[in-house]
């Protein structure tokens, strides 16, 4: 699941609520992403699971995760206006109870158009809760300690998708009864978010009412026209968006357990646990390579190094037998680097009055990027006869994920050298 920054809001508010408040709503804000990042990534431990059990294709179980970002192409362009218009307490109310919905009926469809419809309802509403509860956050921290807050709050988010990696060795009970009990817990899970989500509803109600949060939100308008003012940097920033992410996301979320259990003989437990270290290096690395970019003044170079460490992992992965605990390391700091550089430098590439634009662009490309990267692999591995009976099968994969990750590569390096050099960076105040 992919967790970006929104543009600013502006502070019309003379006061703000006290630290206190501000931090109740921070860790209620916290317990709700945790639970959506988990039941986002509760579909790779059970892909396995759901082919023995259902008999499910490999396109179907991709398609249970593409189908999460099919519509956000177009709901992304409308969340952060739907919560200008309605404010972020009551839109991550509204959204939270969407995606428990949502997990809800995907745990307990009897067929996976089912499935696919509950993993549906979960996608629509999922995009706008993570802008929501970065609205939230920016309500109660605007002016201090922001950047720590929002740092916390992914931080905890992406627990919840190490725990999602991690559960089969939490619940190994639930995962020996077949693919259902892994995918209730996610829905208690999902109850639980929807109701840290209530939580902050409640507790927002009173500094609201006292006129203590910021006003004069305006939302970003995307317009098309803009987009013939931004230069080659932004659309080479763009591509590698695209590949990267749709790379990284359809193989780790998707596809990564399912083939450390085929190609590498895994057990369920382990592939999880290694699949899981991937996020967890990020809960802390992530806000660690931010500082480190911003105190050198230096983006595109970590870019590209971040860019080229993906393709070097998976040749890795895929071509040797080497330990996978370097391929995994390898994964983890490509994790880790590129969305720390990409989202500030997106800022320093385009005029601040055209920044909510590029944003936007590069969610509704990055959200058709992932679905499709997910419904090829997908049709790859059924095409290939991947399985257990024939790891090999998984050739084809890998080298569709493999090629995405060099062209992403290839497109940073033209960053590197359009935009990203020392003088450049200086030149835009690095």
């Amino acid at each position: 699941m992919s967790f970006k920054p929104a543009a600013a809001p502006s502070f019309a508010a003379a006061a703000q609520p006290g630290r206190g408040v501000a931090w109740v709503v921070g860790v209620l804000v916290a317990i709700a992403l945790f639970g959506n990042f988990y039941v986002y990534d509760s579909i790779g431990p059970v892909a396995d699971l759901l082919q023995q059990q259902r008999g499910f294709s490999d396109t179907q179980v991709a398609l249970l995760n593409a189908i999460y970002s099919l519509p956000n192409v177009v709901l992304i362009l409308v969340g952060g206006v739907l919560v200008d218009r309605f404010g972020a307490a009551r839109m991550t109310l509204m959204t939270a109870g969407i995606c428990a919905l949502g997990a809800a009926l995907t745990a307990f469809s009897p067929n996976f158009a089912g499935m696919a419809a509950g993993r549906l309802l979960y996608g629509i509403g999922a995009e706008t809760f993570n802008i929501a509860t970065l609205a939230a956050v920016a309500d109660y921290f605007g002016g201090r300690s922001l950047a720590l807050a929002m740092g916390a709050e992914l931080a905890v988010g992406r627990m919840g998708s190490y725990g999602a990696d991690m559960s089969p060795t939490w619940f190994a009970g639930a995962y020996a009864q077949g693919w259902q009990p892994p995918l209730v817990i996610a829905t208690a899970i999902a109850a639980t978010s929807f109701a840290a989500a209530f939580g902050y509803w409640w507790v927002d109600r009173g500094p609201r009412r006292a006129g203590l949060l910021p006003t004069g939100k305006t939302a970003e308008k995307f317009q098309w026209r803009d987009l013939l003012h931004f230069g080659r940097a932004y659309w080479y920033l763009l591509a590698l968006c695209v590949l990267w992410y749709s790379v990284i996301l359809a193989f780790r979320s998707t596809f990564s357990i399912k083939y450390f259990q085929h190609a590498h003989g895994l057990d369920l437990a382990t592939a999880g646990e290694m699949n899981s270290y991937v996020f967890l290096a990020a809960v802390f690395a992530t806000p660690a390579f931010g500082w480190m970019c911003d105190r050198l003044g230096r983006y595109a170079p970590f870019l590209a190094l971040g860019a080229l460490l993906l393709p070097v992992a998976l040749g890795v992965l895929a071509l040797t037998h080497w330990s996978l605990w370097l391929s995994t390391a390898l994964i983890g700091v490509s994790f880790s680097l590129v969305p720390a550089v990409m989202w500030p430098l997106t800022s320093r590439l385009v005029a601040p009055n055209r920044f909510g634009t590029a944003i936007g662009l590069m969610w509704v490309a990055q959200n058709a990027g992932i679905s499709g990267a997910n419904l090829a692999a997908g049709w790859l591995n059924d095409r290939f006869g991947a399985g257990a009976a024939n790891p090999a099968g998984y050739g084809g994969m890998m080298a569709f994920f493999g090629a995405a990750s060099v062209a992403g590569c290839a497109c940073a390096l033209l960053l590197w050298r359009t935009a990203g050099r020392r003088q450049h960076e200086l030149a835009h105040g690095g």
